[in-house]
Parts: C-alpha cells; structure tokens; sequence
C-alpha cells in the first residue's frame, strides 16, 4: 500500500493515468472543439457545454472504492468527460442523435439513466454515452492510441444539471438511509422539477405550433383571425404592405427609398387600438390618400432624393392620430417612440401640425 492508501494495482493505474495525462489533454481539446462544431452547425441553443480531466484526487477516490474493478486504466471510461446541458427534453434526444454522427458509440457501457428510475425512486438523472474519436473526424499519426481511448459525455436538461449539483452538494446518495420527512421533500422537489422540465417542451411546443398557424394565416390574407403581435407584425411585413404608399411618396421627389426598421412601431399601433391584423389593414385603407396628401405638403417644395420606408407607415399614423382629435401631444408621442426622447420632437411635431393643416379632414367642421 503507498502513501495514499491504495494497493499494489491501484498504484500501477495511478501511474499509467500520470504518464498518459498528455494523451488525455489532447483529447480534451479535441472533444471540445469537436463538439462545439456540431452544435454551432445545428443551429442548437445550449445553456453549457464543457469538458474536464478527472483529477488525481478524484481517480485516486475512484481506485480505493472499486479499483478492483478495472484490469487496466483503459476500463475507467470517464477520465476525459464532456458535458452538454440543455434547456429542453427533446434538445437532449437531438443532441444525443448528433453524437451518434460524430462519435463511435461504447453502447454496452452507455446508459440512459432518464429511464432507470421507478415512479417511486429518487432520482433525476441524465443520458450518457461512452465515446471513442473515430479517426475520420481526427488522427494525430504520432498518437493513434488517442483513438482507442474511450471517454464519458453527459447530456442532460438544465433543470437535472440543477438537481443533480444541489444533490451533490448536500451530499445526498440515494443508497444510503436517509429520514423519511427528508426523502419525501426530496422526492416531491424531484416530482416538480420534473413537471417543470415536462412543461416547458410542452409550452415551446405550443408557441412553436402558434408561430406556424398565425404564418400560415397570414400568408393567406385571413387578418382577422390573426392577432397583432411581435410574431405576427413581424411576419407582417415581410409581405411589405406599406411598399405601395411609400412607392407613391418617393415618386414626389424621384426618390430612392432607404430600408428601415418597421417593429418600433408596434406599440404605437397597439395604442392606437388596433389588436389583428385586420385593423391595421382598415387603418391602412382609411388612411392611405390623407397621408399621401401629407407628404406632398411635406415634400413637394423640396428636393429630397433618399426616403426612409418608414414615411409611409409614420404619415399613416400621423393623420389616424390627428382624425381621432389628438393634437401635438400624440404626434410628439409618436416622436419620442421612434426616435427616443428629444426636445427636437417638440419642434417637429409643430412642423407636422403646420402641414397637416392643409390637409382637407382637418379644415371639415366637426358636427
């Protein structure tokens, strides 16, 4: 027995991992940028991805319980470990299926403990896969033995990575007595954040169905039935529904139209009440000759050769807000959203008002 408690053939392992820390080193860096390729190439969100080398520490721990166990340090499959933690269940089946593509499988001593556990255990457990680098995706010709050595990947959600560190670090072990009231806690914590796993795949799935349904509805002209949303807005004017207006204002002036952000103008829509995108295809129809009166006060006496798409949508609210009865604060309002708060909005908002005060529904009288 040495100095660290272990027998004759604890010690031999020990220096064989000594010696070969170099070799595993190398294959660190190689699983990680191979596995950071693979996920960047499937487009995959990760909460963390990462590897270790066991410490000296560790393996010597591991020797003295079960050294016993392993002929060689070839049989301690966890040496070099990886780690993917994702946010959903079924990103852990799909990153699960990209290994397979990149990485010879040890399926013997690879375990899904998702699928070990019983209604009435304790537990909240991860996929795990040994692993080999086959040498088409890397071999170093002085080190061919990188591609016999085997090594663990984890993958798992990030609600187990949670419980699987808390369990750690009150040094929980489900083999071991523990008092009733304490493992019934445990258990029920286990249960919730399970359901909690569950549900947010289940609500990412319904927001996923949604976004294609309110697509479809709206590549298919039924406004109505659409709501007017981010998603929707978005999906919007990708049809590009004010490109008629702004065509005909930027013929004024010959002028070429300069691509612009439309989304700031969401929330003014929403306070202007409109709440599908039926209302804001009827705000558009109502308004569309009034705010192109407005730009030819606005442009006719000028030579201006660039234009914001934006003009269209922002005449359109102009002359919507002042139909309604509102004045220069609404219209300095609609300034501060676009552009953020400024004294200037003040003085454009007059110079608005000034231009649509030719404008004939401003100079109707009012029963």
């Amino acid at each position: 027995m040495g100095d660290l408690g272990l027998d004759l053939h604890g010690e031999m392992l020990l220096e064989e991992y000594r010696s070969q820390l170099p070799l595993f080193e190398q294959l660190q860096h190689v699983v990680m940028e191979q596995l950071s390729k693979l996920i960047k190439q499937s487009g995959l969100e990760v909460n963390l991805m990462e590897t270790r080398i066991k410490s000296e520490s560790s393996l010597v721990g591991k020797l003295k319980r079960k050294g016993h166990k392993y002929a060689s340090l070839a049989d301690i499959t966890d040496i070099v470990g990886a780690r993917i933690i994702a946010f959903y269940n079924e990103d852990v089946d799909r990153i699960a299926s990209l290994a397979e593509t990149l990485f010879e499988i040890d399926w013997p001593n690879s375990v899904d403990k998702r699928n070990m556990h019983k209604y009435d255990s304790f537990g909240y457990n991860s996929l795990h896969y040994i692993c080999q680098l086959p040498p088409k995706i890397y071999f170093d010709p002085k080190h061919p033995e990188l591609n016999q050595i085997r090594f663990e990947l984890q993958m798992r959600t990030a609600l187990q990575h949670v419980w699987s560190a808390i369990q750690h670090d009150i040094g929980y072990k489900s083999e071991i007595e523990t008092p009733i009231e304490y493992h019934r806690s445990l258990s029920r914590l286990a249960g919730m954040l399970e359901l909690a796993d569950n549900e947010f795949s289940r609500i990412r799935k319904a927001i996923s169905d949604y976004r294609r349904r309110a697509l479809s509805l709206v590549q298919n002209g039924q406004f109505e039935e659409v709501g007017l949303n981010g998603d929707t807005f978005r999906s919007y004017l990708a049809m590009h529904p004010f490109d008629k207006l702004n065509h005909k204002i930027a013929s004024i002036t010959q002028a070429e139209l300069h691509q612009t952000d439309l989304m700031p103008y969401l929330s003014i829509l929403r306070n202007m009440g409109m709440n599908t995108l039926a209302d804001v295809e009827r705000f558009i129809r109502a308004n569309f000759n009034d705010a192109y009166q407005l730009a030819l006060y606005q442009l006719g006496s000028t030579d201006i050769d660039i234009l914001s798409e934006s003009v269209a949508l922002q005449n359109l609210c102009i002359v919507s807000l002042l139909k309604t009865g509102n004045g220069k604060p609404a219209i300095v309002n609609l300034f501060d959203t676009i552009n953020g708060k400024k004294p200037q909005n003040s003085i454009l908002a007059d110079m608005v008002l000034e231009q649509a005060s030719h404008l004939s529904f401003m100079n109707t009288p009012k029963p």
